[in-house]
């Protein structure tokens, strides 16, 4: 089955207003910016974001931030967004901060169809007793929504969490390769979540760097079968980011 559509356009069509959606990527790498930029451009809001982080003030899914298209965002990393914090100070945003390898895993059971996992990340914290700030009030100052207590267990003497998996109604995903039947393959650290976002979401639309037939990609090399894939569109080639350049200063040469 043929799953490559004509423009990103078409493929995110059906995202409705309100929507949940798991997006993959790490930092600034592997982001499904061409996804992300037909939502902008289709004025899909009120989004409920499941992802890593939240791209940067002018890229990724910072565009679908700065345009108060985001609701929530679930995520373990935040740092490089101002408009991200100003708006969750604010009140304008929720924001659900979750360690990140319990993210992680609470895709991934999404994806494996477990409703839920016990984990030692976060027990004895505020993350166990609750009252996080998931949304101030606003003008910011007081807590609106604060997190509630998590269950815990003890197993083998240690103390362990209680947490739900993720589903979401669509993924965006960005791979590396694709063929025309979704089978995927990543490149270094964007394969962290893009596959568990895949698994994750109801539908998966996948961008690629480079589309190619059917057979062409070796059994044992693909990261994400196409089974989890339904739409697959070329990504923009030239909408790459670097998070942090740094060189090396040029070695002295010898006299």
């Amino acid at each position: 089955m043929d799953k490559v559509l004509d423009s990103p356009a078409r493929a995110v069509a059906d995202v409705p207003d309100g929507a949940v959606l798991a997006v993959g990527g790490f930092g600034l790498c592997g982001i499904p910016s061409t996804l992300i930029g037909a939502l902008v451009d289709a004025g899909t809001t009120g989004l409920r974001v499941v992802s890593n982080n939240c791209g940067v003030d002018d890229w990724g899914l910072g565009l679908l931030l700065r345009a108060g298209r985001i609701a929530r965002m679930t995520s373990s990393y935040v740092g490089e967004n101002k408009e991200f914090a100003r708006q969750y100070l604010n009140g304008e945003l929720e924001v659900e901060l979750t360690p990140q390898g319990t993210l992680a895993e609470r895709l991934r059971a999404g994806g494996a169809g477990i409703p839920a996992f016990y984990t030692p990340a976060g027990a004895g914290t505020q993350v166990e007793e609750g009252g996080l700030p998931w949304r101030y009030a606003p003008g910011g100052g007081a807590v609106a929504l604060a997190s509630p207590p998590k269950e815990v267990r003890e197993f083998g003497g240690r103390r362990y969490l209680l947490e739900e998996a993720i589903t979401a109604d669509f993924a965006l995903v960005r791979a590396a390769v694709a063929d025309r039947h979704g089978n995927c393959v990543f490149h270094a650290a964007a394969r962290n979540f893009n596959p568990l976002c895949a698994t994750a979401g109801r539908i998966s639309l996948v961008e690629a760097d480079r589309i190619v037939e059917p057979g062409e990609i070796p059994p044992d090399a693909v990261h994400l079968p196409g089974v989890y894939v339904d739409r697959i569109v070329a990504a923009d080639p030239a909408d790459r980011r670097i998070e942090r350049r740094t060189v090396n200063s040029p070695a002295p040469k010898e006299s």
